[in-house]
């Protein structure tokens, strides 16, 4: 990496230049699934997009904890070390406070890191340089400095591994001015959002889910192609509905859908909206199903106190107060750090019958 850097400050100018590096768009035209061409997991799809960027930019790296020699701790960076050597692919201490600083600096010299968490509890101990020194540097500058940089890795409740280990900072970092924040559900998320997300000017917060890593997805050949990508702060309409709208993120989309198909035998139509972006969150999709649909349950793991779902519920009765036929129902991780018995875990956490009661209150069915 240092190597990179003393090529971009020697040269006075930019190594994708010297490469010959093309220009490329931030995100390809928008459109829904074609016939889906194959399955991918998650892990695989993040693997492919971080391969395709790195091999397309030669500004693009990574860095972070085991991302090397271990393949990853979660091996979505298999195979990197080998094919872009330790200059690009750098394992570093167990300090989040100094490589995420290295980063922020790196992206100020016009290099495109990837900083990977080994879980966003641990970004905690670089908060200061995420939010104070990423996210507000553009402003600060009057628009001099940019920064390309994205700090990813699993955000949220895993299984079995206690309170510090299960946060989820969906509405801690939406809440900054400067970050942009995406929570991938399905392959087709991971891999066109990571890809979205290195290619962007500014600091992404990019939230994955550890129990979503192998989880399969059909993928199009269009996902499959080296130029797919998604546009940031577009949500996808994962069904459609007539009866009511349920607003999910990362992991809770699943979720969601499932209670979608238990409704659907007690004739209740549901929309479920995967937000895919958290901030900027694409109001105008979530208004828009409100005002067809006349009610609202939003999901999240994360704490209901200044949470995701409030900012949707804010949002809904700002724009669309006069659609709804049935208070806003709010489904949120319980209001105490996570539990570490298995019993009282899956009571913090929403689940399926949780959705789905909720959607019943709000349609005045009898639960």
């Amino acid at each position: 990496m240092l190597g990179i850097i003393r090529q971009k400050v020697n040269a006075g100018g930019s190594p994708i230049l010297a490469f010959g590096q093309r220009i490329r768009p931030a995100v390809s035209a928008w459109r829904g699934y074609s016939s889906a061409a194959k399955e991918m997991t998650v892990r695989e799809a993040l693997n492919s997009a971080l391969d395709e960027e790195m091999s397309a930019d030669p500004k693009v790296f990574l860095m972070g904890e085991e991302v090397g020699e271990y393949q990853g701790a979660y091996k979505i960076s298999k195979g990197l070390l080998d094919k872009y050597g330790p200059e690009r692919v750098l394992d570093t201490p167990i300090t989040e406070a100094g490589f995420t600083g290295i980063g922020v600096g790196a992206a100020y010299h016009g290099l495109k890191p990837v900083i990977e968490f080994m879980t966003f509890n641990f970004s905690m101990q670089a908060i200061d340089h995420i939010i104070n020194s990423a996210a507000k540097s553009n402003y600060m500058s009057a628009g001099q400095i940019s920064v390309p940089i994205v700090f990813r890795g699993p955000n949220g409740a895993a299984a079995g591994v206690g309170a510090q280990h299960s946060h989820c900072y969906a509405a801690w970092y939406a809440s900054c001015p400067g970050l942009k924040v995406l929570a991938p559900y399905s392959s087709e998320d991971a891999r066109g959002l990571l890809k979205a997300a290195i290619r962007d000017p500014d600091p992404v917060v990019f939230l994955e889910n550890e129990l979503l890593y192998g989880e399969t997805f059909p993928v199009s050949a269009e996902v499959l192609d080296s130029s797919f990508c998604l546009p940031i702060g577009k949500a996808k309409i994962e069904k459609e509905g007539k009866d009511v709208t349920i607003t999910a993120f990362s992991k809770m989309v699943g979720y969601a859908l499932k209670a979608a198909e238990i409704l659907a035998k007690e004739g209740i139509s549901a929309e479920v909206i995967n937000l895919r972006s958290i901030r900027p969150l694409d109001r105008n999709t979530i208004n828009a199903s409100v005002r067809k649909t006349n009610r609202l349950v939003t999901v999240e793991e994360g704490f209901p106190q200044h949470g995701v779902g409030a900012e949707i519920c804010a949002s809904v009765v700002e724009e669309s107060f006069g659609y709804l036929d049935a208070p806003v129902e709010r489904i949120a991780g319980a209001d105490v750090p996570m539990p570490y018995a298995a019993n009282l875990e899956r009571l913090a956490v929403p689940q399926v019958e949780d959705i789905v009661r909720a959607a019943k209150r709000a349609c005045y069915r009898s639960v």
